[in-house]
């Protein structure tokens, strides 16, 4: 196989990891009501509430702001099939750089500007939010997870822009 080929191999194993995590991230946001419920109920089976009380606490709070939003206000929940919704777009994005990945680095550079972003994100709005700093670092984590594969994919891309780079023909002399 040449170097070329390998490359190309390689940035798109990297580029369905990443798109799979998105979707998967994506789709998790529409059955949040049910997730929460079935989580909380892991979480008390596996005696979890005895060794995490504070995640307990939280797991449970959200679990019954979900259930009164879900029960009383369901347009709210709209938010997240949008939510879900654009995970979903933005995945579709990376399949330009899966097909030509030198001419569309703009998506991973994008994406890659996308994930820090969270973290701003998460410092500002989760205390306003009532988020727990904790819980908040967990969210960043999301960006710092999805950046890693994003520059792995960046750096094969320069590698194979290299590669395909016509050769400097030397001036004549005079």
């Amino acid at each position: 196989m040449s170097d070329r080929a390998a490359l190309l191999k390689g940035i798109r194993v990297w580029l369905v990891f990443f798109v799979v995590c998105l979707v998967l991230s994506g789709a998790t946001a529409f059955p949040l009501v049910h997730e929460l419920r079935w989580t909380e109920g892991a979480l008390r089976a596996l005696s979890v509430p005895e060794y995490l009380p504070g995640l307990m606490d939280w797991i449970s709070r959200v679990r019954d702001g979900l259930d009164t939003v879900d029960a009383d206000y369901p347009f709210v929940l709209y938010g997240t099939d949008w939510l879900a919704f654009a995970h979903l777009v933005i995945a579709v994005a990376f399949y330009g750089p899966y097909r030509d990945p030198v001419r569309n680095i703009w998506v991973i550079e994008f994406g890659m500007i996308a994930c820090a972003g969270i973290i701003p994100l998460a410092l500002v709005c989760g205390p306003v939010r009532g988020i727990p700093l904790w819980w908040s670092l967990i969210d960043m984590s999301f960006g710092v997870f999805g950046v890693l594969p994003l520059y792995v994919v960046r750096r094969k891309i320069k590698r194979l822009e290299a590669l395909s780079a016509p050769a400097a023909v030397p001036a004549p002399a005079a």
